[in-house]
């Protein structure tokens, strides 16, 4: 039995949530999201508490899953999700240019990143910022920036998530 898929899901004011049999929707002040529904799972809205069922045997797998996934995307629609990148490293820098971000990463070579139309990204001297309302897109974008250059435990320069800690090794000796 899922622990978290028997628990009600709020749904505050000015979020609506429907659902019609295949996607549940939810819309909200910072805009739209939907989702396709497993056949294992149904979902129901009665006066702003949604409550998620499982059909049939074999089916608790997805219960807390997908009901993890509506508490997300009614979060989401109601503030935004954000995660800060820091650019660290002598040379490295990001800029946001129209639909593309363009990277210095000590490589011969600038890498142009397209950033989804969900997103907002933004580009202040050596952080990254980047908000939406979709909890997955927002953690996939930051983490396939991360994968250009991720942070090396030496002198710490790379790519890194605000707050992550880096591991320092010490440098070689010399005698």
């Amino acid at each position: 039995m899922s622990r978290i898929g028997k628990k009600p899901i709020a749904i505050p004011e000015k979020t609506t949530v429907t659902f019609d049999g295949r996607t549940v929707t939810v819309k909200g002040p910072l805009g739209e999201s939907s989702r396709i529904v497993p056949t294992t799972v149904t979902v129901e809205v009665k006066d702003n508490v949604a409550t998620v069922s499982a059909r049939g045997a074999g089916a608790s797998a997805m219960w807390g899953t997908f009901a993890s996934h509506l508490k997300n995307m009614i979060k989401g629609v109601n503030e935004a999700y954000s995660k800060k990148l820091v650019v660290e490293g002598i040379g490295f820098k990001a800029d946001v240019k129209g639909t593309n971000i363009v990277f210095s990463l000590g490589f011969s070579h600038q890498i142009t990143v397209a950033i989804p139309g969900e997103l907002k990204v933004t580009a202040d001297k050596n952080i990254v910022s980047v908000s939406g309302i979709d909890k997955e897109l927002v953690g996939r974008f930051t983490s396939e920036i991360r994968s250009l250059k991720k942070p090396e435990p030496y002198k710490g320069k790379g790519i890194r998530y605000e707050g992550e800690v880096i591991r320092r090794k010490q440098g070689k000796k010399t005698a």
